[in-house]
């Protein structure tokens, strides 16, 4: 089978602190609020380390997509690094790909600023590569979610410091 890889890099005017609090940490409660009108709801099964399934229900003003479900794999506090994969099995995306697994990295990029290094590897069920068009909505579905806490972040900078 052939893997596609989908590579970007996104500056964001946060911390590395702070948007690794809010968007990477685990913590669902802090994370909902600042996606409000992105995500309406976030459902977590297991404790938060490697196998926990986050499932978030998509708010129909994002698009066509209604749930977004991953499983964690790892992550690194320390190297602001969190590697997951997309649950595929049982859902609309099993007719399609085998596997979608993303890999995040937060790193800073001077005072108050990072940039989010993502990679998204997927295998298709056919075995062929996405089309460019293609592979870069996924990025960007990706991104939106980044683009969102960042957003909320500027316009809120002290209520998760």
């Amino acid at each position: 089978m052939v893997v596609g890889k989908v590579t970007l890099e996104y500056p964001v005017t946060v911390s590395v602190e702070l948007l690794w609090k809010v968007a990477f940490s685990g913590d669902v409660s802090i994370f909902t609020k600042a996606c409000v009108g992105m995500i309406d709801a976030v459902e977590v099964d297991g404790d938060g380390g490697p196998g926990t399934v986050t499932t978030m229900k998509l708010n129909p003003a994002v698009g066509d997509a209604k749930v977004f479900k991953t499983r964690l794999l790892s992550r690194d506090a320390v190297a602001r690094v969190v590697k997951s994969e997309m649950v595929v099995e049982g859902s609309e995306l099993s007719v399609q790909f085998n596997s979608q697994v993303s890999e995040v990295k937060v790193v800073p990029a001077g005072e108050g600023a990072s940039v989010v290094h993502m990679t998204v590897e997927y295998e298709r069920v056919d075995g062929a590569l996405l089309p460019p068009e293609e592979e870069a909505r996924i990025g960007q579905g990706y991104l939106g979610i980044i683009k969102k806490v960042e957003e909320y972040l500027v316009a809120h900078p002290s209520e998760f410091a």
